[in-house]
């Protein structure tokens, strides 16, 4: 047998699929086997694999048991001349294997290989070829010259850089996610080092094979897509320590003495250094926009105290010190847990969603401050006036940065996605099917294909597509493999660059599927029922009728005691206030419905046994019907 490929999946069903076509059809002329080997995927791959690809050596584990051990499962196994580690997420073309193993019979040293890799928006990852991480090739790194000075001999090692990436080169380190290895290497060296869980395995493996004596190749005359890059999001504090942690392994097994000291010290330094950038950066992403609108609101309410002592009362002392400690604060607090409540900082441009949770933390502000004693009153008119004038503010900040962002004041325009498919009418009118499902802005514009139609939806051929996109303001592009090749697929995205964003729609499938980065997770659009919890008002009213009744059990606890449930609802209400668990869940695994915490109870709290279809149907309905009321029943059943 020529070649061996082992695909390791993990919870990745449709990245599967499509790669598990793609590679069908490059091995149709080699004589070639295919494992696939799931560390306990529960999203339905296991039956999808056995249904869709019965040749395929399915490989089931009980346990995720690491990258790692999964591939040696399955090369132990295999037969072929050579072996291929293939990660879920890739698209081969379908003369991929042809001409690499072409290319590996002609190069007799060849112990190890890997080809040109772009991510899911045609871009080049710089992975595809790597020199040796030694002490110094990682520091360049860690401190990031090799970006600054990527095509350096010195500073971009870690990348090769100054290879010309077109080109075949002899290289040090291949990438895990496309790795072709000759069986006799294999045979001489060993297989992947099961120490490492999860990343470092093909650096190790990479090293020894040139230590055995063989030549590691990047070959450039084949490109493959694969969806999420290095599939993890790189400032992620768990990929920071899962990363770094697998270069110490490797530090203490090859290197030794001050070499090994070095490479220690830089690695461990650099994983509290990229761990505190990572907390630091998500935290900037993440509340950037209401610790500045806290500030904007302070300040006005502020300015306001003073305009109101000048102008209006013409007193400047009137208001003691508590008005700037107290009661601007908590109406600034009101003001911003309101909007957060009410969705604004979801759809951030929804000016509707701004001035409704504007006007409900008005009304808790006024609650609040009519329960204060006399001597704390000071000012109804700055919290009436106070209300216009942060409504006006955070209009004017929101329109502006709007402005700034997308370049238009058509607010409508950004949500828009106006796309195209190249291929035939049939599957264009399926894609229009399972899209309108997921987003009503979509503007289906027409499909483009090399066969003349006379269909209104046709908008010309693939050598047209620049002038298409740039006619009708395309930003997606949609490509069936039923009609194009992943090496036209591939060649299109190269021509047309990243000004529009890219999906695939597999031959003989029903689905969409596509990723916007190599740090992105995939993205995934197939036929779907509508579901009430899909929508995020419906998900917030959910969330706010948790926090009510979990606030309103603590502050009623003494009088909670003629109730018989009173002592499940005070012990779960904290957690559920924290949103480590909300009070009504689902009964199963759910994996196909929105996310929800744990449940207190459970959306089976009338069947009398365990029944998991059953289950499975309620939850299904509980998502697709969701009021608050079904959670009342829930409670008090």
């Amino acid at each position: 047998m020529k070649l061996s490929i082992v695909i390791v999946n993990y919870n990745v069903e449709h990245f599967l699929e499509q790669c598990l076509r793609s590679v069908k059809q490059a091995i149709s002329t080699i004589d070639a086997e295919v494992f696939v080997v799931d560390n306990n995927s529960i999203d339905g791959s296991q039956k999808m694999v056995k249904a869709l690809f019965p040749e395929v050596k399915l490989i089931i584990n009980k346990e995720n048991v690491g990258f790692s051990i999964a591939n040696n499962q399955a090369i132990k196994r295999s037969k072929g001349e050579y072996v291929l580690l293939l990660n879920p997420d890739t698209i081969v073309p379908e003369n991929c294997f042809t001409k690499l193993l072409n290319f590996a019979d002609s190069k007799s040293d060849l112990g190890g290989c890997g080809v040109y890799m772009v991510d899911g928006q045609g871009a080049y990852l710089p992975e595809s070829k790597r020199g040796l991480p030694t002490p110094e090739v990682a520091l360049y790194k860690m401190i990031g010259l090799n970006k600054v000075f990527p095509k350096s001999t010195k500073f971009g090692k870690y990348h090769l850089g100054y290879l010309n990436k077109h080109k075949n080169h002899e290289i040090d380190i291949l990438s895990g996610a496309f790795m072709l290895m000759r069986r006799k290497a294999l045979d001489q060296v060993g297989l992947l080092d099961e120490t490492f869980f999860m990343y470092g395995e093909d650096i190790d493996l990479s090293y020894r094979i040139t230590q055995g004596g063989w030549k590691n190749y990047y070959f450039a005359d084949t490109q493959i897509i694969h969806y999420k890059g290095e599939s993890t999001k790189k400032l992620s504090t768990n990929y920071v320590k899962v990363f770094y942690k697998a270069m110490v392994i490797f530090a203490e097994k090859h290197y030794t003495g001050r070499n090994q000291r070095l490479f220690k010290l830089f690695i461990n330094s650099a994983i509290y250094a990229r761990a505190g950038l990572a907390i630091f950066t998500n935290g900037i992403k993440r509340f950037w926009q209401p610790a500045l609108e806290i500030l904007l609101m302070y300040i006005s309410i502020y300015w306001l105290k003073g305009y109101w002592e000048d102008h209006i009362k013409r007193d400047h002392e009137i208001y003691p010190i508590e008005m700037v400690t107290i009661h601007i604060p908590y109406y600034t607090l009101s003001w911003v847990l309101s909007l957060y409540i009410s969705g604004s900082y979801k759809k951030y441009y929804d000016f509707g969603l701004l001035v409704r949770g504007i006007l409900i933390g008005t009304a808790a502000i006024s609650i609040i401050y009519g329960l204060l004693p006399d001597e704390l009153r000071f000012s109804r008119g700055i919290i009436l006036f106070g209300t216009l004038l942060v409504l006006a503010i955070l209009l004017i900040w929101r329109t502006v940065l709007h402005l700034a962002t997308y370049k238009t004041l058509n607010f409508s325009q950004r949500h828009h996605t106006k796309s195209i498919l190249i291929g035939e009418q049939n599957k264009w009118e399926q894609v229009i099917d399972i899209l309108k499902s997921y987003n009503q802005n979509y503007h289906h514009i027409g499909f483009v294909s090399n066969k003349k139609s006379i269909s209104p939806q046709w908008l010309g051929t693939h050598d047209q597509l620049k002038e298409i996109i740039k006619i009708y303001g395309i930003n997606e592009v949609i490509f069936s493999n039923d009609s194009i090749t992943t090496e036209e697929t591939v060649t299109l995205m190269n021509d047309l660059g990243p000004r529009v964003k890219y999906y695939t729609i597999p031959a003989n499938s029903n689905f969409v599927i596509g990723s916007h980065s190599k740090n992105a997770n995939g993205l995934y659009f197939g036929e779907q029922i509508e579901l009430h919890l899909s929508n995020h008002e419906v998900r917030t009213q959910k969330r706010f009728f948790d926090i009510t009744v979990a606030a309103a059990i603590i502050l009623l606890a003494p009088l909670a005691v003629i109730f018989g449930k009173s002592r499940t609802w005070l012990k779960y209400s904290g957690p559920v206030l924290l949103g480590k668990k909300t009070w009504v869940g689902y009964a199963s695994s759910a994996q196909n419905l929105p996310n929800l915490k744990p449940g207190v109870y459970t959306t089976a709290y009338e069947l009398k046994e365990e029944n998991t279809k059953f289950q499975e149907n309620l939850d299904l309905l509980y998502a697709k019907n969701y009021t608050t009321s079904m959670d009342i029943r829930a409670m008090l059943s």
